[in-house]
C-alpha cells in the first residue's frame, strides 16, 4: 500500500451536481498511488474541528495529478468545502484504507453497485476495469448498477463511458422503481464478481444476494470516522476473525477496509 502524506491540494473546479451533492476536482501527488475504493481526509480551517472529513476518491487523472471527489454537504465541514474555488488550496491526508481487489474480475463478469453517496467510489473501479489497468485480462463485461432517490442520477453519463448502465429509482422516476437489488433482478444481470458501495441496507442486501447466487462480493463500508488512520477505534465493525490489534471479532473500517469481503463482516 502507498505511504499517505498529508499535503496541501489546489482546487482544480468545483460545481454542483445534484442537490446537496458536489464535485471537486484536486491537484494533489498522490495521484499517482490511488487504488480505486480508497479515500481521504480532508480538513477544514475551522480550528474547533481538528478532525479530517473521509471522503472517497471518485476518479483519478493521473495525467493531471489530479483526483476527484464527489460528495454531499451534511455539516458544517463539508458545508466549508463547496465554496472553495478555483486556484485554493485545501489540507488532505491519504490515501486511505485498502481498494477493491480488481484482479478478482479478471476474465469474469464484473458489476459495480452503488447506491446514493456509495456511487462515486465506483467510479474508478469501472474506469480500471474497462482499461484493464494492472495488467488485467479485460473482464467479459462491466454492468454498472446504481441506485438513487430521484431523477438527479448524478455521475450516470460518466459511468456509461466505462460500463453499460442500469438505474434504479426510489420513486420510479427513471429505470427500475426501487432498489439495486430489484434492478438487477429485474433486468436478469448475471456477475461473477460484485464491487459495492452503499448505506448498510443496501450492503446487507448485496451481501445477501451474492451468498444466495453464489457469488463474490466486495463491499466498501461507509462510516463515521475520527481519526481516519486506526488509532481511535471509532470505526469497528464486527468480522468472522479476530483482529490482530484489538484481539477481539472487530476490523477497523478506516485502515482494514473500508473495502472486505462481504462474507468476512456481520453487518
Amino acid at each position: 500500500m502507498a505511504e499517505k502524506m498529508k499535503k496541501e491540494a489546489k482546487v482544480l473546479s468545483q460545481r454542483l451536481l445534484a442537490e446537496g451533492i458536489y464535485d471537486m476536482w484536486l491537484e494533489t501527488p498522490m495521484a499517482g498511488s490511488v487504488v480505486p475504493g480508497q479515500f481521504v481526509g480532508v480538513y477544514t480551517t475551522n480550528k474547533a474541528a481538528l478532525l479530517p472529513r473521509p471522503i472517497s476518491i471518485c476518479e483519478v487523472d493521473r495525467e493531471r495529478s489530479a483526483i476527484r471527489l464527489v460528495y454531499r454537504v451534511v455539516g458544517v465541514g463539508t458545508a466549508e468545502f463547496a465554496i472553495y474555488q478555483p486556484g485554493d488550496y485545501i489540507m488532505i491526508l491519504g490515501p486511505l484504507g485498502n481498494g477493491f481487489p480488481l484482479h478478482e474480475a479478471a476474465g469474469k463478469k464484473a458489476v459495480v453497485m452503488g447506491g446514493g453517496i456509495g456511487v462515486p467510489p465506483l467510479l474508478q473501479t469501472a474506469k480500471d476495469l474497462s482499461e484493464s489497468k494492472n495488467g488485467l485480462e479485460k473482464p467479459v463485461s462491466i454492468t454498472a448498477v446504481m441506485g438513487y432517490r430521484n431523477q438527479e442520477t448524478f455521475l450516470a453519463d460518466d459511468f456509461r463511458k466505462y460500463a453499460e448502465m442500469v438505474i434504479a429509482t426510489e420513486d420510479g422516476s427513471v429505470g427500475t422503481k426501487g432498489n439495486v437489488i430489484d434492478a438487477i433482478r429485474e433486468n436478469k444481470i448475471d456477475a461473477d464478481v460484485i464491487f459495492a458501495c452503499g448505506p448498510m441496507p443496501m450492503l446487507r442486501a448485496i451481501k445477501n444476494y451474492a451468498a444466495e447466487k453464489g457469488v463474490k462480493a466486495y463491499i466498501s463500508l461507509e462510516e463515521r470516522m475520527a481519526c481516519g488512520v486506526g488509532a481511535c477505534l471509532g470505526c469497528v465493525c464486527k468480522t468472522k476473525d479476530v483482529d490482530s490489534h484489538s484481539h477481539v471479532h472487530n476490523a477497523r473500517i478506516c485502515t482494514d477496509g473500508p473495502v472486505f469481503d462481504a462474507q468476512d463482516v456481520e453487518i
